[in-house]
């Protein structure tokens, strides 16, 4: 194939990338088609079927060695939802807990699994606060 046909799927491949969310993978297929035009152009890549093995050596490689840290670097500034802005919320036994125990609650308009963390029982309706949140579960005690 003539380099600049590589240039141009290059070219294409990286543009693809843009304008799809597949998550960093057509790039480096896009890179390698670029490198081997590139190495086409100066006379350096060999036959065509050299090219192609290049073009898969280039484009397996550096997806492997490169991929994981570039989609790490994108996705840097995202932040996990805050489970812990819950704490100190007031929430509203769906029923009875003893201390210890497990049960229903509804905090925001929703229910969820808390476990009554004070030594005094908790009834169905009383006002308890958060004091911290382990997974999915809210420890709460009466306010």
């Amino acid at each position: 194939m003539d380099w600049w046909v590589w240039v141009l799927v290059g070219l294409g491949l990286l543009g693809l990338e843009i304008v799809t969310p597949g998550g960093f993978y057509v790039l480096f297929f896009g890179a390698g088609a670029l490198l081997v035009g590139v190495l086409a152009a100066f006379g350096v890549a060999g036959p065509p079927w050299l090219h192609w093995l290049l073009f898969s050596v280039f484009s397996t490689l550096s997806l492997v060695l490169f991929r994981g840290r570039l989609v790490a670097w994108s996705r840097a500034g995202e932040t996990a939802p805050a489970m812990d802005t819950l704490v100190g919320e007031i929430a509203m036994p769906l029923e009875d807990l003893l201390p210890g125990s497990l049960g229903k609650v509804e905090l925001r308009g929703t229910s969820w699994t808390a476990r009554n963390v004070d030594e005094r029982p908790l009834v169905k309706g009383q006002r308890s606060r958060v004091t911290r949140v382990d997974g999915l579960t809210l420890a709460i005690r009466a306010e």
